[in-house]
């Protein structure tokens, strides 16, 4: 585990008086309506981070973003981010609704020790959106010449990166500030490293992934380093990563399940699962029953067979609830990704509840992460009892994949 910690706690550093940028990823979901913070489970894991820099007398520096521009219902201002941090802290968060300006310089430049401003959300500059990173990726060097670098980087004595759930984006903001400060790891960084590196290098066995909900890519990103590396002893299917692994054995799901997946371009992932299942044929569980709505509206469950009807599935049935459950049970270590159904609506949430009870009673290392998934944890059970909420998405899969991740590359080839 050792191995994947080649870069400096910020523990290192003598902060005192000094200025630290410090890059959080605080991007929370939103109320479609009141466009309004819902969940502030990332806010409150960046507060240790925060409150350490503030002990030690740092004058701080806050930059972050919320939303995209291929999202935005989520692509607001970081004022709201600043009035929780401020509570959360017990202390004043100062808001300046300018990036990297002439007024979020000002305002850096007068910070006095022990000090906090929030700099204006990231996602407004061109060279941070994920689309510009896609379309007109940097190089390293390039990145030195961005706005925001070249605006800020003179300003700070040290960088610091608290923002794991953003390791898999290759934006100014995560990778180039290592090339010309000081710079760190943050505390959930390094939490969020050796979380998954428990799941991933040293995991207790048994050692049981539950893989669901719609993102079916975030589950087969995953599937084949776990199952190569006999990381995962047991995989337990659900939600669309269910019923394509019962395509893929052969079972007929029905025209209105079919016409969804294709609907959906997901059909293309069945060839990949028959690939596992050939391979991995012990290892890889399938729902046994699902449940639909019948014509009035009652939740009903059927059991699987070679033919199914034509229903609209929402979730697991009993008999896999209580396949799952047991497995479960006798589990040493759990990750979890991906709801078991539509948990949103009252008649599907069965399956996600009970699996996320089952595991949260027990004496498993237990993770969960994903944005669905840590809401479920949040609805269905006490966060406490779980033993880590991973924060990360995208970039948790990509690290329990096997892959390098930019931020990681970033920080253990920082020049400073």
């Amino acid at each position: 585990m050792e191995d994947l910690m080649k870069f400096r706690s910020m523990k290192t550093l003598n902060v005192s008086g000094k200025k630290v940028l410090v890059r959080l990823d605080i991007n929370s979901p939103l109320d479609t309506q009141t466009k309004e913070i819902i969940n502030t489970n990332r806010i409150a894991k960046s507060i240790p981070t925060i409150e350490w820099l503030v002990s030690q007398g740092a004058k701080v520096a806050l930059i972050a973003h919320q939303g995209d521009t291929d999202d935005y219902q989520n692509l607001i201002t970081m004022e709201e981010h600043a009035h929780i941090l401020s509570f959360m802290l017990n202390k004043t968060v100062v808001y300046v609704d300018d990036v990297c300006g002439p007024t979020a310089q000002e305002k850096v430049k007068t910070l006095q020790d022990g000090e906090i401003v929030l700099l204006g959300n990231l996602r407004y500059l061109a060279e941070e959106i994920s689309v510009f990173e896609k379309v007109v990726p940097l190089e390293a060097q390039q990145m030195l010449s961005c706005y925001l670098v070249r605006s800020l980087a003179p300003l700070f004595d040290f960088y610091i990166n608290d923002a794991f759930s953003a390791a898999h984006r290759k934006s100014p903001s995560m990778v180039a500030f290592q090339q010309v400060l000081p710079s760190a790891a943050g505390l959930l960084f390094f939490d969020e490293v050796q979380a998954l590196s428990q799941i991933l290098l040293a995991p207790e066995h048994p050692c049981v992934f539950v893989l669901g909900g719609s993102r079916i890519g975030d589950a087969f990103g995953m599937m084949q380093s776990v199952l190569e590396n006999k990381t995962a002893d047991a995989i337990l299917t659900c939600g669309i990563t269910g019923q394509i692994f019962l395509l893929a054995k052969g079972v007929a799901l029905g025209d209105k399940t079919m016409s969804f997946l294709e609907k959906k371009s997901l059909l293309k992932y069945v060839a990949e699962a028959k690939t596992y299942l050939e391979r991995f044929p012990e290892n890889i569980y399938m729902p046994l029953d699902f449940a639909y709505l019948d014509s009035s509206g009652m939740r009903k469950e059927e059991v699987v067979t070679e033919s199914m009807q034509s229903y609209s599935y929402g979730d697991i049935g009993s008999k896999t609830i209580d396949q799952y459950s047991k497995l479960l049970t006798s589990a040493k270590t759990i990750f979890v990704n991906g709801p078991a159904g539509i948990y949103e609506q009252k008649e599907f949430q069965l399956g996600t509840e009970a699996l996320w009870q089952t595991i949260a009673s027990s004496s498993a290392y237990s993770v969960v992460g994903g944005g669905d998934s840590v809401n479920a944890a949040t609805k269905f059970t006490e966060l406490s009892d779980w033993s880590y909420i991973c924060t990360a998405g995208g970039a948790m899969v990509q690290f329990l994949a096997g892959k390098k991740l930019p931020l990681i590359e970033a920080m253990e080839q920082g020049t400073c």
